[in-house]
């Protein structure tokens, strides 16, 4: 008997060491294991890593169960903003005062712009000149602008996270050890070896010819965006002020597809309940389709998101331009060249002409002048007060529709 147990676990020992020694075939997809019933359309709302169509009232409870909610963004689609939108405001129902918005689109050194612009202390214009939007972001305010809306009238809280301009320049240049000990103490916890976070970047640059230096320097940069932004949202949550809070963190979805980039990031410091949302536009215009990147993103051994909404592109109203080129000194901006064909040129403005004001206001630097215009569409006018050769006047504006072949356009 003792010989036959002795035997039959050495038969048990061999099956299963010939087991372990067995490659095995993964079954299916692991970026989409279960098969949705039907092809999704916009509007749809996909549980992707169980194929499960849900109801808007379903995601809502979705969003709620979470500590963190990331919402990755396509940065020139309406319609994935909008969704960040109803995001907060399906936390912002349910947890009234208990809620924060993260957003990568800030850094810390704009903290000071943000809790005013949510006190309402400031409006539109004197927010994004205080927060200097046009040098840290970019992108036209008007994408934003209904989230940030939303966040001051409920008065949620607006997180910076991302790196300072200044430390991203150095990083995407020098290697982290190389650098002065000024900078390296400002660095975040940097891990460079992540295999996903690799090919991602590599994919990116798949179709550059900049060289391995410069493949190098991206990589540490969206490393360091990542870290950054993972260390100021642990910052905030594990503060007095963040400790019973909820956060909706928005960014590229570059920086939460997969949940390799801030997420993981997040986790590693500090572990808590989290959901990826994502955006896949179904639909992109014709006249659209130039904006679509050519990149061939590897397959990851995981969902790109926990919840995938489809939408469609959906732009900003057509943009107009007054058609010059300006130069600010000393409080005066000047115009040192008009574009022919333009709006400017249509109007009788010339090359000299000084910009004092615009439809009443004081034209002090460019922000002014390219603030208003950016208020403006198709159709609309403007009252300029122009100076030329010490002469005072008015000239009105008329904006039309950009030249086929603008890149506004």
């Amino acid at each position: 008997m003792q010989n036959f147990i002795r035997t039959l676990c050495s038969i048990s020992f061999f099956v299963l060491a010939l087991t372990g020694c067995t490659a095995m075939t993964p079954l299916g997809n692991p970026e989409a294991p279960y098969n949705p019933p039907r092809q999704p359309e916009v509007g749809d709302i996909l549980h992707l890593p169980t194929g499960t169509y849900l109801t808007r009232d379903q995601l809502d409870i979705l969003v709620t169960d979470n500590r963190i909610v990331y919402v990755g963004e396509t940065h020139d689609n309406l319609s994935s903003h909008r969704w960040q939108l109803e995001v907060l405001r399906a936390l912002s129902d349910e947890f009234p005062g208990e809620i924060a918005l993260g957003m990568e689109m800030f850094t810390p050194e704009q903290q000071d712009a943000l809790h005013r612009w949510t006190a309402g202390e400031l409006n539109e214009k004197e927010f994004l000149k205080s927060a200097e939007w046009q040098k840290v972001w970019r992108m036209d305010f008007a994408y934003y602008r209904e989230l940030m809306e939303f966040a001051r009238d409920r008065n949620i809280p607006v997180l910076g996270l991302n790196a300072p301009k200044e430390l991203v320049k150095a990083v995407g240049m020098t290697k982290p050890e190389d650098l002065p000990e000024e900078q390296r103490d400002k660095l975040p916890e940097l891990d460079l070896d992540d295999p996903y976070q690799s090919a991602m970047v590599e994919a990116i640059y798949g179709g550059h010819e900049s060289g391995s230096a410069m493949l190098d320097g991206f990589h540490r940069v969206q490393t360091l965006w990542d870290e950054s932004m993972a260390e100021n949202i642990v910052n905030y949550l594990t503060s007095p002020a963040g400790a019973n809070k909820k956060l909706v963190v928005v960014a590229g979805g570059n920086h939460i597809r997969n949940g390799f980039g801030i997420p993981r990031r997040v986790f590693r410091r500090l572990p808590t309940s989290y959901l990826l949302v994502g955006t896949q536009e179904l639909s992109i215009p014709e006249n659209r389709q130039d904006r679509v990147m050519d990149v061939h993103v590897p397959r990851f051994p995981m969902p790109a998101y926990d919840v995938m909404i489809f939408t469609e592109y959906e732009d900003l109203p057509d943009k107009v331009k007054l058609g010059v080129m300006l130069e600010e000194k000393d409080g005066i901006v000047t115009v040192i060249k008009v574009i022919p064909g333009s709006t400017a040129e249509d109007a009788g403005i010339e090359d000299g002409d000084q910009i004092t004001a615009i439809d009443g206001e004081p034209v002090k630097e460019m922000f002014d002048l390219v603030y208003a215009i950016q208020q403006k569409t198709v159709g609309d006018s403007a009252r300029l007060k122009i100076v030329r050769a010490g002469e005072t006047f008015d000239e009105t504006a008329i904006f039309k529709p950009l030249p086929e072949g603008d890149p506004h356009k």
